[in-house]
Formats: C-alpha cells, sequence, structure tokens
C-alpha cells in the first residue's frame, strides 16, 4: 500500500494541490483522519467525489466550491469517479 493514496504539489509553504485518482485508489485507502491545523480545500475537479465530517452526511465536493474543515475533525473522502483535484490552504 501506499503512504498516501494522493499526489500532491506544493505551491507554498501553506498551500498544496491535492489529485486523487479513482483509477488507482481503493475506498480502503481514504481513511477516517485528522489533520493538526485548520483547512479551506476548492474542489478544482469532482465527479461523484463526497467529503464527511464526523457525525455528519457526506456533501458531493462540487467544482468551485470551498469546504471548511476544523483542526482535529474527524473526516474522509468518498471515492468517486476519474479524478478529484483539490487546492488545500492550511491555516
Amino acid at each position: 500500500m501506499r503512504e498516501f493514496p494522493f499526489k500532491e504539489i506544493k505551491l507554498a509553504e501553506n498551500k498544496v494541490i491535492r489529485v486523487f485518482d479513482s483509477e488507482d485508489t481503493n475506498q480502503e485507502e481514504l481513511i477516517w483522519h485528522q489533520d493538526r491545523e485548520d483547512r479551506e480545500v476548492t474542489v478544482e475537479k469532482s465527479k461523484d467525489w463526497h467529503l464527511q465530517l464526523e457525525n455528519e452526511i457526506p456533501v458531493k465536493l462540487e467544482k468551485g466550491q470551498t469546504y471548511f474543515i476544523p483542526a482535529y475533525t474527524w473526516h474522509r473522502l468518498l471515492i468517486g469517479k476519474k479524478k478529484l483535484i483539490v487546492e488545500i490552504i492550511k491555516k
């Protein structure tokens, strides 16, 4: 198993682009996890990918939308079709 189920391009100290590919990723790799900092996630490309925060139902990730994930909040992605491309700003 790979270390992470995505490819990452660092744009700045607190800004990255992540690419998830449904053809190279199994749902089992998209585990529940927490991050140490608040994050703003802006969707650049998505087809049927979803984000689920703890104690909430999954929300469909829509191109052009920004989603806020508070620090230490359990969350995961639900696999969609083709590629998911997001820009993440760590606060």
